[in-house]
């Protein structure tokens, strides 16, 4: 039996939490990682400007301030409304995706934004979030036993799968892939056996060929191609991986300092405000600079975990793995992405990189974990549906 599993009979909280004790049992630490990690990014934004608030760094400051408020907001609701409504939000988000299949915003070559006048909203982004509470409400009421039979698993395939293909369509297949390997996550920590994992990896690499020939976009070829032989044109398709081989070389140890970065100052590098710019803090505060920030990010990383461990609830555990996981990958990917490990993809560096959806959803995310450390003595019944406050 997993060991998240629910296997012995619940014991429910005996009173409802007032808000002046939600708010006490924030996480503070949590909290003070989270905005250590964004006042890096806001000082590189700064730097990458020419050392002016204008453009993006004051901007990332204000959408912080309220992306901190939805945090303390969200940390302070009841873990069992987020249960509650976890297939009405999922649903309600999925929706967005097929409108904006319809009536996106088209921008950077893909149509991925619903433009609303004051702001442009990417449904791609908050469906990381729903699939993650789509999939734990699910899984929820599952047993071990449950999980083995492969009838149980149709229904959270479709909850991944048509996000996925309205996502791959637009297209993003960063997005995809985040949407798919938060999911994989899940899956294996709720107990699917391992040949199914198996079985599902073999039928994608053998599905390679078709992908490649009939569903991939030329520009993804090209990111394909450069990925393995960037060399081949330096100043064509292989300029973005190869100024950021300079620029993160370029840093050395400590650093060439703040604002007297080269190849961000003199505009080399491309999109260096946003999926580029960890090499930016690479060149201008060195191999240490990166340290301080992987740090940060690992004891963020490290406390979800945690919280997730100390949850009561097989709700709350799912929900904090799935999106502390998603955190997890974000980072992973960015920096192989712009280290050439892997192909460039445009998952942008939680926090840090430019982006008002992105800072929104991850501060949602993070809202979310906090819920379930401030619920984490709350257990929920099988069905979400009893013990209701």
């Amino acid at each position: 039996m997993s060991e998240f599993s629910v296997t012995k009979p619940l014991k429910f909280h005996e009173r409802a939490l007032s808000l002046t004790e939600r708010f006490l049992r924030i996480n503070w630490l949590y909290l003070l990682l989270v905005s250590l990690i964004a006042s890096v990014g806001f000082v590189v934004l700064y730097s990458v400007a020419g050392g002016s608030f204008e453009p993006w760094s004051i901007k990332q400051m204000l959408r912080f301030v309220v992306g901190v408020a939805i945090l303390v907001m969200v940390a302070m609701t009841n873990l069992k409304f987020w249960m509650k409504y976890a297939y009405i939000i999922y649903a309600a988000i999925l929706v967005l995706l097929m409108v904006v299949d319809l009536f996106g915003f088209v921008g950077m070559g893909a149509q991925r934004w619903i433009n609303l006048g004051f702001i442009q909203i990417q449904p791609s982004e908050l469906m990381k979030i729903a699939v993650v509470l789509a999939l734990a409400r699910y899984f929820h009421g599952k047993t071990l036993k449950d999980v083995e039979e492969i009838k149980t698993l149709f229904a959270p395939l479709v909850i991944v799968g048509l996000p996925v293909l309205l996502v791959v369509k637009q297209p993003d297949l960063g997005t995809a892939v985040m949407l798919t390997i938060s999911a994989g996550v899940i899956f294996f920590v709720v107990g699917v056996q391992r040949w199914k994992f198996f079985t599902v990896i073999g039928i994608g690499l053998a599905a390679l060929p078709i992908l490649w020939h009939f569903f991939l976009h030329d520009y993804q070829k090209q990111r394909v191609l450069t990925f393995l032989n960037p060399e081949k044109d330096p100043l064509g398709a292989g300029y973005h991986i190869l100024q950021s081989y300079i620029t993160l070389g370029s840093g050395s140890l400590t650093g060439k300092g703040f604002l007297q970065g080269t190849q961000s100052q003199l505009n080399f590098l491309p999109e260096k405000h946003t999926d580029f710019i960890f090499t930016v803090l690479a060149e201008e505060f060195g191999l240490m600079g990166e340290l301080v920030l992987l740090l940060l990010y690992m004891a963020l990383i490290f406390i979800g975990f945690l919280i997730a461990l100390r949850c009561t609830s097989y709700f709350g555990k799912l929900v904090a793995i799935g999106l502390t996981s998603n955190l997890f990958f974000y980072l992973f990917i960015n920096i192989a992405m712009v280290t050439g490990l892997v192909p460039v993809v445009g998952i942008p560096l939680p926090l840090v990189s430019y982006g008002g959806t992105a800072l929104m959803t991850h501060m949602l995310a993070f809202g979310l974990i906090e819920c379930v450390w401030v619920n984490k003595d709350v257990a929920i019944g099988r069905t979400g549906l009893l013990d209701e406050d």
